[in-house]
Parts: C-alpha cells; structure tokens; sequence
C-alpha cells in the first residue's frame, strides 16, 4: 500500500505529450481501462485509436487549441514542456507528471563533456518544469528512470539485441558495475499512481528495475533471450580501454561499465506504492509494436 491510499474514482481530461513512446505504449491502454478521456500529440497524423483523440502539433509552439485538462503527462524533453506551460493558457491547473532520466546525476561527473552538459540539461529543465507549474499553481511530479526496455522502442539494449540478430554475433564487455533497468510498464505505472498521490507533489522520484544485475550479466541475459543462436564475443577489460582511447563517441559508455547506474526505490515503494518486477526478458520484447 502506498502512503497515498486509494484514489477515489473520477473520470479526467488526460494529455499525454510523447504517447507513442515506449512509456506511451503501456500507459495508453491503462488510461483506457481507468475510463480517462485521453488526448495524445503527435508531430504526424496517427492513424485511429479507440478511445484516443490524436492531436498534431509540436512543443512548445505549434499546439492546437485544448479544452480543460485535468492531467498532462510528458515523457519529451523537460524544457519544451516548461517552455509550453510558461506561455500556455491553461482553464485549470492540470496535474503534471513527466519523465526525466537518472542521467540527471549518473552523468554529472563524467569525463565527456557532451554528457556533463545532458545531465545539467535535465536537471535545468527539471528546475524549469517546476517554474512552469508553479506559475499555474499546478501540482507536478517528476520520474527519473534508469535504463528502460520492454518494447522494443528504446535506443540501448534494443538495437544491441537486432544487430546481434541480423549478425548472428553478440558482443558481451566486461562490467563489474550495477545495473538496474526498469520495464517500461512499470514506469507506466508509477506515472498513474502519482497521478492519484497528493503526497507526490513537488517531488523527483528516481524509478529503477525491480533487480540490480552487473553490466556483464546483463548483457548476457539479453543474448539468451534473443530468439536465434548468436556466437558470444568476450571484450576484455584491456580492449575496452583501448576502445576508449580509439573511439571518443564511445568514451562515455565504455568508461561507465564499472560504474553503478542504479536508482533508490523506497520513496516510489513508499509514496506510489510501486514495485517494479526483475529483469526477466522476452524474445518478443525486441520486436517493434504493432
């Protein structure tokens, strides 16, 4: 049970900025199942979904007319909604729920100054965010997720998984650091109960896997879900530093494998009531949704 109880019921105007991302993709059928009327935006015109009204437009300058909101959840970038919510004339003062990244702080201290500045960008427009909403007196919560997988969608462990397929070889680093991914749903999840969670207000609320695995063995587990046979391909230690020192874009990633990237999970276990499941994965995980 978490500190914020059962919500009452209540039939709310969602927007949902970033639906067709992999946190969307869970989080649009829950909206659905709770009876919420949901309104998505996408830069495209998206094809018919029942219950979902598709709106086209682009943050921060290019939104269509909205009628009042009772939610609006973002899984974008931080600063275009704060930008948004800072010119946007708003009937009431909707919930806000976005997704930010532990990058926030993993990256603050790295050795490439490309991460050094995504990390202070995040953690900037987490400051804006709250800005923004303060400005329409609107109750906001922020997640920060590690590592997330589960749909096919994501840009780390997915094309890792379809190069090793269409090449039939899988690399697997050395890491002695900690991991933690966290499926997609389960932040899905935590976006809904902090929507119901007073208690969330005002708070940033790191979200991690139900389970903390070495990089090594995580990597491993990938190649034995994949559902072909591919040829392990060992790099040791001595090559990854090589591969550092030859590589600049791989610097960052390479250097990291010894590091822990995890996430504290008791505030979401005690405010939101979550629990996010191990990392058990699937072959269908790594195909792209219908």
């Amino acid at each position: 049970m978490s500190a914020c109880g059962v919500a009452g019921e209540r039939r709310m105007t969602v927007l949902v900025l970033g639906a067709s991302s992999q946190i969307g993709y869970f989080l649009l059928p829950r909206l659905l199942a709770r009876g919420e009327a949901v309104l998505a935006l996408s830069r495209q015109p998206r094809p018919a979904q029942a219950g979902v009204t598709w709106l086209q437009g682009t943050l921060p300058d290019r939104m269509p007319t909205l009628p009042p909101l009772s939610a609006i959840i973002s899984f974008g970038p931080l600063q275009r909604l704060a930008d948004w919510l800072a010119q946007a004339s708003l009937a009431d003062a909707p919930r806000v729920v976005a997704t930010s990244s532990m990058s926030a702080e993993t990256k603050r201290e790295s050795s490439v100054p490309a991460e050094r500045a995504l990390a202070r960008q995040l953690r900037d427009g987490e400051a804006a965010l709250a800005a923004a909403c303060a400005r329409h007196g609107c109750a906001w919560t922020v997640l920060r997720p590690t590592l997330v997988y589960g749909a096919g969608l994501d840009k780390s462990l997915t094309p890792i998984a379809r190069r090793a397929m269409r090449l039939r070889l899988f690399p697997l680093p050395a890491g002695r650091g900690l991991r933690q991914p966290v499926h997609a749903d389960d932040i899905a999840q935590a976006v809904l109960a902090a929507l119901d969670c007073p208690a969330a207000a005002g708070r940033i609320v790191p979200i991690g896997g139900g389970e903390r695995l070495r990089s090594g063995e995580m990597f491993a587990r990938v190649r034995r879900s994949l559902p072909c046979t591919t040829v392990p391909l060992p790099l040791p230690a001595w090559l990854l530093r090589l591969g550092q020192r030859a590589l600049p874009p791989l610097r960052g990633p390479l250097s990291r494998l010894d590091s822990d990237l995890v996430a504290d999970n008791d505030e979401l276990e005690r405010l939101l009531g979550v629990r996010p499941r191990p990392f058990r994965l699937e072959a269908a995980m790594w195909r792209p949704p219908r």
